[in-house]
């Protein structure tokens, strides 16, 4: 006799209308590299299978925020870009879904008008009334943020391009690439370590997903607080990071620092990509500084800092091979 699941499908919808093109809409849903960027509860995504952004099957592991923790999961993902349709279902969902799947929905409504929808539907172990609450209201926070995001990246499709910005510093260092490592992963100690670090309080509860607030100083003597979740990856010598805070003239700021062996040493690399928020570019640069002053403004002082992280960090391997 077939045993019958106590475990009831929740269902919810949500919608906006977008005054874009649908192609440029199901080109930012499909493009799943860049959802940390674009996509606030989102921080970091890992490819398993598949090609991002193209048609058929994809496998992704996902890292995000859900009522303030940060989850991950992995899914898999249907792509149909002739009817602009993306189907997704968690393989390993996180607690405490025992299911959880939906589909994004495109349609065209005119030449600069689209409708996207974005359909969930999960279940919990033994439907217990507390845990769907929590994850209907996850559901709802991320689900609102993630398309009013989309919304406002979508309309300003023409500069999105002029407004991401992504660049990398690299140092090479003669010592272990387990030494610089360390000094990266330990951010706890950068106030005694990093001069531009002022305060950094740091939460760890898992393993590897570091979460943090950290007031740093820029050249000019003012103070920035900003707050960042970091994925570790010590196998690989990387770390990933989203700041979940960030300065006025930035909408999003993720970035990662590699390891990669090099000659006898070890290439450390410091990448960064970002979103500018040009309605305050004026407020904070001046009345005559455009997008470009904005971005050259954003690539020397992000640039500065991770510089001189990654000087202290060659310092730091370097010394230790000197002293043995």
């Amino acid at each position: 006799m077939e045993q019958v699941s106590a475990e009831k499908v929740h269902r919810t919808s949500h919608e906006v209308e977008i005054a874009a093109p649908a192609g440029v809409v199901y080109g930012i849903i499909a493009d799943t590299g860049k959802w940390p960027l674009y996509f606030p509860p989102n921080i970091h995504v890992e490819r398993l299978e598949g090609a991002s952004g193209e048609g058929g099957t994809e496998r992704l592991r996902m890292w995000a925020t859900a009522n303030g923790t940060v989850k991950t999961w992995s899914s898999r993902r249907e792509l149909d870009p002739g009817r602009r349709r993306i189907e997704f279902r968690q393989e390993i969902p996180a607690a405490p879904l025992t299911g959880m799947g939906g589909t994004w929905i495109v349609e065209e409504t005119g030449e600069l008008a689209t409708r996207l929808t974005l359909l969930h539907d999960f279940t919990v172990a033994d439907d217990r009334a507390e845990d769907v609450e929590w994850v209907q209201r996850a559901t709802d926070t991320n689900s609102t943020s993630e398309l009013g995001r989309l919304k406002a990246l979508a309309e300003r499709w023409r500069e999105l391009d002029d407004l991401v910005l992504s660049f990398e510093d690299s140092v090479h260092v003669e010592g272990p690439a387990e030494r610089v490592y360390d000094f990266l992963y330990r951010v706890g100690d950068w106030p005694e370590r990093v001069p531009h670090v002022d305060r950094l309080d740091l939460v760890e509860e898992t393993p590897g997903v570091q979460v943090m607030s950290m007031d740093t100083r820029t050249a000019d003597g003012s103070v920035h607080t900003t707050e960042s979740v970091r994925v570790c990856f010590p196998e690989d010598k990387r770390i990933v990071y989203k700041q979940t805070a960030t300065p006025a003239l930035m909408a999003a700021h993720t970035g990662e620092w590699s390891l990669r062996p090099e000659g006898t040493g070890v290439k450390v690399t410091s990448q960064h990509s970002v979103v500018l928020r040009p309605e305050n570019i004026e407020r904070i640069l001046g009345p005559e500084a455009d997008v470009a002053a904005a971005r050259r403004y954003v690539r020397e002082a992000l640039g500065r800092n991770s510089g001189a992280t990654l000087a202290l960090a060659k310092e730091f391997a370097q010394n230790a091979t000197a002293t043995r």
